[in-house]
């Protein structure tokens, strides 16, 4: 599993067949309870939230296909605030059949570079 630099990430965010989860916590996830340190609060546009307790909670392969709603062997990135709970997560994801990748800088080095885009409130139902 190779990990996702944030050039490669910003390069496709368009891209249908991407799955981006976004395992922080809800506040993290919407803005409202991010961390003091980070230029900016929210999220990677396109983003889905599934906090990593969440996906850790399903138990089986079945529950975390589930949760994800993509196909077993779909690419999916998984980024948090500083990389390592989204490490956790795209580990999950592989065992559960995943094409999963870590974006190691995640929210902390997106949020840092103004020229990128940010997304922030609850996501659409």
């Amino acid at each position: 599993m190779t990990d996702v630099t944030r050039d490669e990430l910003a390069g496709r965010l368009e891209e249908q067949d991407l799955t981006l989860l976004d395992v922080r916590t809800r506040g993290e996830y919407d803005g409202s309870a991010g961390y003091p340190c980070d230029a900016r609060q929210g999220h990677i546009p396109g983003a889905r939230h599934l906090e990593l307790q969440e996906l850790l909670a399903a138990g089986d392969t079945a529950a975390i296909k589930a949760l994800v709603g993509r196909p077993e062997g779909a690419e999916v990135i998984a980024y948090c605030h500083s990389g390592g709970r989204s490490a956790i997560a795209a580990e999950v994801l592989v065992a559960a059949g995943y094409d999963a990748r870590n974006y190691v800088g995640s929210w902390h080095d997106w949020a840092a570079d103004e020229s990128l885009p940010v997304a922030s409130g609850q996501p659409a139902a």
